[in-house]
């Protein structure tokens, strides 16, 4: 099982509104986000200018950095889910995970030590009925939620409407395999290699 997250970014708008359900459901502190919207362009010259909007948040990697660098294994990546999760139990603060991860996505919760990241909203999707706040809330129907493995998952069949030029991944420095997949079409806008 390989859950994850797909966004179409032929309907993503930039509108927020997966940070605003994002920082509600995990009651988040000012400052921090574990999803956040980039805005790529304007590129181009008029009139022939592009644009899109690249959400970014955990990308739930098959070969996490963080996994691999964390010293009590506070970071894992469960084995009946393949979510890359934190134990906050285990976690010390060191932040080594926060150096290693190539997309910017943990942050340290100052007040109470830990490392903390996307969870797939795992307090809502953990018994396999519910999707992530994020997914619920896009009000683009940009966001789908699902377990890549299964050709019948949300995911899945989002993914089978796209030719192969139109799917695409954040870039791979470490061999990390980022699971989450983006789709931009070209008609649409020029995928531009960010992280």
């Amino acid at each position: 099982m390989r859950k994850g997250l797909l966004i179409n970014l032929d309907r993503c708008s930039g509108c927020d509104s997966c940070i605003v359900a994002c920082k509600l459901e995990n009651d988040l502190p000012l400052g921090h986000f574990y999803n956040k919207v980039i805005a790529v362009g304007p590129t181009g010259t008029f009139p022939n200018v592009e644009k899109y909007w690249l959400p970014s948040q955990c990308q739930q990697c098959e070969n996490p950095a963080c996994v691999h660098v964390c010293p009590t294994a506070a970071s894992y990546r469960d084995p009946e889910t393949g979510m890359v999760l934190i134990d906050k139990e285990k976690c010390i603060g060191c932040q080594y995970c926060i150096y290693a991860c190539p997309y910017g996505v943990r942050q340290f919760n100052e007040d109470a030590g830990v490392v903390q990241k996307c969870t797939l909203c795992a307090q809502i999707t953990a018994d396999g009925d519910g999707v992530p706040a994020c997914v619920h809330n896009c009000n683009c129907g940009a966001r789908f939620f699902g377990d890549y493995d299964d050709p019948e998952s949300d995911v899945s069949r989002e993914l089978a409407k796209y030719p192969e030029e139109a799917i695409h991944t954040l870039p791979d420095p470490n061999d990390a395999k980022p699971l989450t997949r983006y789709i931009l079409s070209p008609k649409f806008a020029s995928w531009k290699e960010l992280v």
